[in-house]
């Protein structure tokens, strides 16, 4: 039997789980199609959400109404605000992550979504079909159909069952033809011990697309039982923890401990005498794998003169029997993987449980997708994670979080949602990949936002809340606890200009440096505070602190936003200005910026070319 949604979303992790909690709340029928239930939300790599640049996305994402926020709060085990020592602007959350708990989250989320299905399978081929052979789907559970006009895709399951959609997102991580290395061995895999995803790589290109490889890689687990903590330092988490969401009030449930050993000149002897066996020195893998997550071989042959590095133990549960060796990823034979983890101090008798391995899988290079993250050659079609060459959970999230959003609105016929590099590292990251599609899988980090100092953790709700209100997705309750926190903020600001001392009202007094908001109010002013959230306090203050550099940048945004301004019509002809260098014309045609700003920010692009450019477009209009 044909079964027909709205939007069909392709993979079940970070990304593919945000994809479909926001089309199906946005009130799209959809279906979530995943090899296996259980591995939705799945922790892959690292039983952690955030860190720098990291977790501002998923501040954001939160902000605007996704779930990874909320499902970090219920599965987190350990939370750390990190940065704490430099400005508020490298501020970044952090949590372990019980696994079983996170994902269990992830997947309640889904199922309390009315217009969702979950659906267990692998899709393998994925079929654009002839226009105008319509296409009906129910409007919302129980409601009646409706045809349209849009032109529908097949989805055909290795069990023979066939979908159809008329927007598809795929979100196959690390599955497209996925291959794994440990040391000589070489197995056909998405994840350790699942099948990888080989037919649908196929049939992407049949529609035209182009596929290109890289690699990335995960440490050894080792059991818990069989290392000496004594001999270890202890890293605790923070009192009272940060949470991620802006709906969460506390974070209630216990708090763990990781511990922090390092590598010795031991361990990195072993790995150099058997750097001949390691895939990425062997020429086994020949794909680019992260340049700022390196194996501990490339840590050890990159940085010859460092005689340690650090190893993080970090916890994968409350009941788990393992330990995630943060820092040491390696695809190096299970035998040497055995000698370095037992030449650590702390770790003479830890045995290993699961050993490292790196991946190699296909992507999609990202001059073939436009800043919703539609496809330009088949519309309808968007993708979302690692295939769009990210690495990360959070990258994922934010990716599918848009993906689904746009693909719902394309269904609904909405404006697509393209979030600025002045609004979200979200868009910071999407501006990147489609602008300077990367060779290593690519990282967020906060140096790569040029107005990071708007782009907070602590302010996400106030940047992005209001923007998910206006998509449909921030509900009655998020939007009530955002205004409150608003008018809260704007009632304090207006009271700390009102009261005096030494002739100056409170709000210039905080202006200056080493001021701090509660030290002012404790001299007689106390009732200014009482009741007042920390939240709020803390944003008073930050406006308040950097209201100087805030101010300059915002004069940078402003001429960011003028170039953002001059839109450039998709259909431009950019054959037709002879006076722009053929390199200049042939980039513009293969990425069709959407705006002056953006065509100045494609690799290779010069000040001159976007004069001409600019000048074309002005004669145009």
């Amino acid at each position: 039997m044909l079964e027909q949604f709205d939007v069909v979303v392709v993979g079940g992790g970070h990304a593919g789980a945000e994809a479909a909690w926001a089309a199906a709340r946005l009130g799209c029928v959809t279906a979530l199609v995943t090899i296996s239930v259980e591995a939705i939300g799945r922790m892959s790599c690292n039983p952690a959400i955030g860190g720098i640049g990291k977790g501002h996305m998923v501040r954001e994402i939160d902000a605007l109404g996704g779930l990874m926020g909320l499902a970090a709060d219920r599965g987190g085990i350990q939370f750390r605000l990190l940065n704490r020592s430099k400005g508020p602007a490298v501020w970044a959350p952090r949590a372990q992550a019980d696994r079983t708990i996170y994902a269990a989250a992830v997947l309640d989320l889904l199922r309390s979504v009315p217009n969702l299905q979950i659906i267990e399978g692998m899709v393998e081929e994925v079929l654009e079909e002839k226009k105008g052979s319509g296409y009906f789907c129910r409007n919302g559970p129980g409601g009646a159909s409706h045809k349209s006009s849009l032109t529908p895709f097949s989805l055909r399951l290795a069990d023979g069952r066939e979908l159809r959609a008329k927007a598809v997102v795929i979100t196959t991580g690390t599955f497209l033809r996925g291959l794994i290395h440990c040391g000589p061995e070489q197995t056909p895999g998405g994840r350790i011990h699942e099948p990888p995803a080989d037919r649908l790589s196929d049939s992407l290109q049949r529609l035209g697309l182009t596929l290109a490889r890289l690699k990335t890689g995960t440490p050894p687990r080792i059991l818990r039982e069989t290392v000496d903590l004594g001999s270890l330092a202890v890293q605790p988490g923070d009192d009272p923890p940060v949470p991620f969401s802006f709906m969460t009030e506390r974070i209630m449930q216990p708090q763990v401990n990781c511990w922090i050993a390092h590598t010795n000149e031991r361990t990195h002897q072993i790995i150099r005498d058997n750097i001949g066996r390691a895939p990425m020195y062997s020429g086994q893998i020949r794909s680019r794998g992260p340049r700022y997550c390196p194996s501990i071989e490339d840590k050890v042959m990159r940085f010859a003169d460092k005689k340690s590095h650090q190893v993080f133990l970090e916890p994968e549960g409350y009941d788990s029997p393992l330990f995630y060796c943060n820092g040491i990823s390696t695809s190096l034979p299970r035998d040497v993987q055995d000698a370095v983890v037992r030449s650590i101090a702390g770790c003479a008798e830890a045995r290993i449980a699961q050993y490292g391995y790196a991946i190699e899988y296909d992507w999609l290079p990202t001059d073939q997708i436009d800043a919703t993250l539609q496809t330009r050659r088949v519309a309808g079609l968007f993708m979302a994670g690692q295939i769009n060459g990210t690495s990360g959970y959070e990258e994922a999230a934010a990716q599918g979080f848009v993906a689904g959003l746009n693909a719902a609105g394309l269904v609904l016929g909405r404006q697509p949602l393209v979030l600025g590099r002045d609004e979200a590292y979200v868009g910071v990251m999407i501006d990147d990949i489609v602008t300077r599609p990367p060779d290593e899988p690519y990282r967020m980090f906060t140096s790569r936002a040029e107005y990071r100092l708007h782009l907070r953790s602590d302010n996400a709700d106030q940047r992005l809340t209001p923007v998910g209100r206006r998509v449909g997705l921030v509900g009655d309750e998020r939007w009530a606890r955002f205004e409150a926190k608003r008018k809260a903020i704007e009632a304090l600001e207006a009271e700390l200009g009102t009261r005096r001392r030494d002739g100056h009202s409170l709000l210039e007094w905080m202006r200056r440096p080493h001021v701090r908001l509660r030290d002012m109010c404790g001299r007689g002013d106390g009732l200014l505070l009482e009741g007042v959230p920390e939240e709020v306090i803390q944003a008073v203050e930050i406006r308040l602190k950097y209201a100087g550099y805030l101010e300059r940048e915002d004069r940078l945004i402003e001429r960011h936003r003028q170039l953002e301004s001059r839109a450039i019509p998709p259909s431009f002809d950019y054959d037709g200005i002879t006076e722009l260098r053929f390199e200049a014309r042939e980039k513009f045609v293969r990425f069709r910026p959407r705006s002056l700003g953006q065509a100045a920010r494609i690799s290779g692009i010069s000040p001159a070319d976007i004069a001409t450019l600019s000048l074309y477009l002005l004669h145009r209009r």
